[in-house]
């Protein structure tokens, strides 16, 4: 079964829920170093590389987004760029940490790409495209309600690496997301 794609179109105003997962699960992000560096690439990011981003949740060993680019750059590209330097941020980090038995699960990985000395992502992001409002609040509901299902927290504003902190208390401390606006004004045209 091929792997889906993120497809760009013209206007560059396409958004995508993605799901990027570390390989085989491994739960890496459990310090806030590893979090720092996620944090980091996302804000660079939106600030150098066209991202723009309406929802996220940083788990222990994936990502939900909630994303497109502006009219200047790639979808695709970003995502591959984030995940090139936060692979080198993340290998530093388990190095510095010490962490050799997750640097021994990498390297031996099943799921790693053929002559891959070593790689974090899953070269997947299940991209969905975002086509209605209805499937966008889904979306963003599912990504706020992640820690919860997983008993990190009772509330969704109470885990700090999602954007449910933006939404519900207005805290943009962590990662400033877009204007909600500038996604739903794009669903609406193609829902009329």
């Amino acid at each position: 079964m091929p792997t889906k794609r993120i497809h760009q179109t013209q206007d560059g105003q396409t958004i995508y829920f993605l799901t990027i997962t570390v390989i085989e699960w491994i739960d890496i992000f459990t310090k806030p170093s590893y979090f720092k560096a996620i944090v980091d690439s996302l804000k660079y990011c939106q600030k150098n590389k066209g991202l723009l981003l309406y929802g996220f949740v940083i788990m222990t060993n994936h990502i939900h987004l909630l994303a497109q680019s502006d009219k200047k750059h790639n979808l695709s590209d970003i995502i591959r760029d984030f995940k090139h330097y936060t692979t080198l941020e993340i290998k530093r980090l388990l190095i510095k940490d010490k962490r050799q038995y997750i640097l021994r699960l990498i390297k031996h990985s099943f799921s790693k790409k053929e002559n891959q000395k070593f790689q974090i992502w899953q070269r997947e992001n299940y991209p969905e495209l975002i086509e209605s409002i209805k499937f966008f609040e889904q979306k963003l509901n599912y990504i706020h309600d992640n820690p919860v299902r997983k008993n990190y927290v009772q509330k969704p504003e109470d885990w700090l690496y999602s954007s449910a902190r933006n939404y519900y208390l207005n805290d943009n401390s962590l990662i400033a997301i877009n204007p909600i606006i500038l996604g739903l004004t794009r669903l609406r045209k193609i829902n009329e």
